[in-house]
């Protein structure tokens, strides 16, 4: 009991810790670097990284033995990351070229922030520390350790609108695609890359053509999102079963778990 109380502590002083730091310190940290190596996208990755050092030194208080590569889950396969996930996004790219225009200015420090940085750097937090820690971790099962991660993964993307019934579609959107993303990043062997590279296709199809102000969209834009979904939750059971692998989630383990996880 003193054990779990330790982790529990640490982790919530951790995390507390970061979401504070980088709540009054990330503009600040992002505007002084921006200065000083005039990039918006430089500046953007070198405030992400200094706003994570509270949640690279909670782990390795917690895991002191361990490297922080394994416990951000970012020493697997990039290219078993890469290969699904490119796969099961391309119905978006065919259907957006159908439906929707290429933009026609394309701000490359911009794209690079909105994809890459942004995917990166929110699996780390949202994927890898606040569910992977957990689920990895702790006795709690898949939704137990999903649901703070999922909440404030919602919460952070409410700047996108100010209308009432837009807000409540981004906020169950974005809440359902964190726990997807999670699924995906623990059924693909905690393999954090799959999760990333899916949050990095699906954020640069919609940024590359003009499909929505923000991630609610519209009736083709989310047809095309849906179907890709579908095809991923497809490949990674026809994966899995092919290779006889269990899945990680199972009704015995909805909320906590009754077995040690391999990963």
């Amino acid at each position: 009991m003193s054990k779990n109380i330790r982790f529990f502590s640490i982790f919530i002083i951790g995390f507390s810790i970061y979401y504070f730091f980088d709540l009054f310190y990330f503009k600040d940290i992002q505007s002084f670097s921006k200065g000083v190596f005039h990039s918006k996208a430089i500046a953007h990755v070198i405030a992400y990284t200094i706003t994570l050092l509270p949640l690279i030194i909670t782990l390795k208080v917690l895991f002191p033995k361990k490297i922080i590569l394994d416990l951000f889950s970012i020493n697997k396969s990039v290219m078993k990351g890469f290969l699904p996930t490119f796969m099961a996004t391309f119905p978006m790219v065919i259907g957006y070229y159908i439906h929707f225009a290429i933009i026609k200015t394309i701000n490359v420090e911009s794209l690079f922030i909105n994809t890459i940085s942004s995917a990166f750097f929110e699996e780390i937090i949202f994927r890898s520390f606040l569910f992977g820690t957990l689920y990895r971790f702790t006795r709690l099962g898949f939704l137990s350790s999903v649901l703070l991660g999922s909440l404030l993964f919602a919460q952070i993307h409410l700047y996108q609108s100010q209308n009432t019934m837009e807000l409540i579609e981004i906020f169950a959107i974005t809440f359902l695609g964190s726990i997807l993303f999670a699924w995906v990043y623990m059924e693909m062997d905690f393999n954090l890359w799959a999760a990333i590279f899916l949050h990095f296709f699906m954020n640069l199809y919609w940024e590359i053509f003009n499909v929505s102000e923000n991630v609610s969209g519209n009736l083709y834009g989310n047809i095309y999102k849906f179907v890709s979904i579908i095809l991923l939750i497809g490949i990674v059971i026809y994966h899995k079963r092919k290779n006889k692998i269990p899945f990680q989630i199972t009704w015995k383990n909805l909320f906590i778990k009754t077995r040690e996880v391999q990963s």
